[in-house]
Parts: C-alpha cells; sequence; structure tokens
C-alpha cells in the first residue's frame, strides 16, 4: 500500500503540470487586459501603462512567462496578485476555511441524506414510495443549482425571513462566542442546501441502484435462508456491499462539488474561494486565477487518491491484489 500511494503521489505531479499548462494558456488567451482592468475607466499615460505592464511581467512572451511561472511553482511560489498586491497563497488561504465549510457541509448532508432516500426507496422497489423518490431525484439532478438558490432566498429569506440572504455572518450584530456559530450556522443552511440538492439526488438514485443489484445476489438469498430478519439482511449485508460504489461516486464529485461552489457563492454573497475566482475573472488578476485551478485541481487528486485507498481498505479484494 505505501508504494501504491507514492505511485499516485508521482502520477499526479504530470497531471498537474498539464492543468497548469492548459490553464495558463487559456487565461492568457481570453479576451481583456489586467493592465486595463486595473487602470480602470480613467484615462492613463501610456508611459503609467507601460510600467505596470513591465512590473506583472506580461511585456515579455507567452512561453516566457510560463516557464518563469512553473519555475516558481516548482519553489513554492504562486505569485503575487495584480488587484490586492498580495501573495496568492495568503489571498486564497483567508477564502478556503468558508469554501471548506460550505462544501464539507454540503457533502455530509447530501451522503447522509442520500443513502437514506436510496434506502428506502430501494426497500419497497416499484412502490408508491419508489416512484416518488426516484422522480424527485430527477428533478433535484435537472435543476441547476444557482436557480435553487435563488427560489431559496425568494421563499426562505424574502418571503418567510426564517433565515439570512447573503454573507456567511451579520456585519451589523458582530456577534462573538456562540452566537457567533449560531450565526455562522443560519447564514449556512441556504448555501448548503442549494449545494448539497445535486448531490443528494445523484446520490440516492446510486445507492437504490446499487442496493437492489445487491440484493439480488446469492449471498443475499443465502443470509435470508439462514434466517436473518429483512433489516439485518438490509443493514449487515447488503449496505456495506452496496456502498462501495458509492465512496468512488462521491470521491469524484468533489471536483463538481468545488465547481458548483463558485456560482452558490456568488448567488448567496458567501466569502469563499468560489467568490473570489468570480472577482479574478472579471479583474483579470492572472495570478490568483491560476493559484485558485491549481488548489482546486491538487485537491481533487488528493481526494481520489483518499477515494481509492477507502476502496481498498473496505474491499479485501482489491487491497489483496495489490
Amino acid at each position: 500500500m505505501p508504494r501504491y500511494v507514492l505511485g499516485r503521489f508521482f502520477q499526479a505531479f504530470p497531471l498537474l503540470l498539464g492543468v497548469v499548462t492548459i490553464v495558463f494558456v487559456l487565461i492568457h488567451l481570453a479576451p481583456g487586459d489586467p493592465v486595463l482592468a486595473l487602470v480602470g475607466d480613467f484615462p492613463a499615460p501610456e508611459e503609467y501603462v507601460r510600467k505596470v505592464r513591465e512590473e506583472f511581467g506580461l511585456d515579455r512572451p507567452l512561453i516566457e512567462q510560463y516557464v518563469r511561472y512553473v519555475g516558481n511553482l516548482a519553489r513554492g511560489e504562486f505569485g503575487y496578485s495584480f488587484v490586492q498586491r498580495r501573495p496568492v497563497l495568503q489571498v486564497i488561504g483567508e477564502r478556503a476555511a468558508a469554501t471548506a465549510l460550505l462544501t464539507g457541509t454540503a457533502l455530509v448532508v447530501a451522503t447522509l441524506l442520500g443513502v437514506g432516500l436510496g434506502l428506502i426507496a430501494a426497500r419497497r422497489p416499484s412502490t408508491v414510495l419508489d416512484a416518488t423518490v426516484s422522480g424527485a431525484a430527477v428533478v433535484g439532478f435537472s435543476v441547476p443549482v444557482f436557480w435553487i438558490g435563488q427560489l431559496l432566498i425568494l421563499l426562505f429569506a424574502v418571503t418567510l425571513g426564517w433565515l439570512p440572504a447573503q454573507g456567511m455572518v451579520s456585519l451589523r450584530v458582530g456577534p462573538t462566542g456562540w452566537d457567533r456559530v449560531l450565526d455562522v450556522a443560519s447564514h449556512l443552511v441556504l448555501p448548503a442546501t442549494a449545494l448539497a440538492l445535486r448531490l443528494v439526488a445523484m446520490t440516492t438514485r446510486l445507492t437504490r441502484a446499487s442496493l437492489l443489484e445487491v440484493l439480488g445476489q446469492e449471498f443475499i438469498r443465502t443470509a435470508e435462508a439462514k434466517g436473518a430478519g429483512p433489516r439485518r439482511v438490509l443493514g449487515r449485508h447488503a449496505l456495506p456491499n452496496a456502498l462501495l460504489p458509492l465512496v468512488t461516486f462521491v470521491g469524484y464529485n468533489l471536483g463538481f462539488l468545488l465547481a458548483g461552489s463558485a456560482l452558490i457563492e456568488t448567488v448567496f454573497g458567501w466569502p469563499g474561494v468560489g467568490r473570489l475566482l468570480y472577482d479574478s475573472v472579471f479583474t483579470r488578476d492572472y495570478p490568483v486565477l491560476l493559484g485558485i485551478f491549481l488548489t482546486v485541481s491538487l485537491s481533487v487528486v488528493l481526494a481520489n487518491l483518499l477515494t481509492d485507498l477507502l476502496y481498498a481498505y473496505l474491499d479485501p479484494r482489491i487491497r489483496h491484489a495489490r
């Protein structure tokens, strides 16, 4: 297993280099000039614009900029933000905790709720309850997350006034201690719900399909023949085997969850990395954009590695084969 882990780490380096190369080229070829975005609509002397371009290294050929950027990455330097004039890692680090809280909450809630709904549907296949759960899952999978977020704001924040619509904390109140924890939790409900609904739908359908497949296998009939009750058969024999594909599914969908958080953070004004990505696109802050894409790619690679390790731990056949 240690040799397998090291091998996966070494395989990740070419992947990350490819991500950096593609994203670097696409960002620099996209329309817009970061220097003009910094200067704004006010007229500026050509000499000032030229000096700013030289300061950021944007006057050099694209291949030279790429080589310098990769060299800085090899030394652990992600560059400096054009807009904030601070190290990129510091800028991203200030937002990472908020995004981790949002995506982590959505992932946990979606996994638990999706497994529960899939279990309910699989216990009573071809019934009204099964059709209702499956139909709701299809609708939840089809509706865009940003539209769900807007509907939740209109219903629970604007119409009912139960929950806040924007931000992470109440700026006017400035709570501390447990009051701050509760305040953050109240702000977290709507964006986490909007982000989790799509994953709930997919997890429900996958759990249901996997359980129905396992319940039709011979070892289930053997357990029933030995006198095991329906709950024991479902909880002790069927569910652990049905959850193996779900482990892979949840791990590999972390990247989609992070991508969806950019839309949700924009809709709800959540001060995370997704909102930073949105702002950096409009200001053409190349170093921050590259840093975010590289950080997300690294997170996905690590999540996939942990998924493979967990799968090998849960399935002895894979562990023994390695």
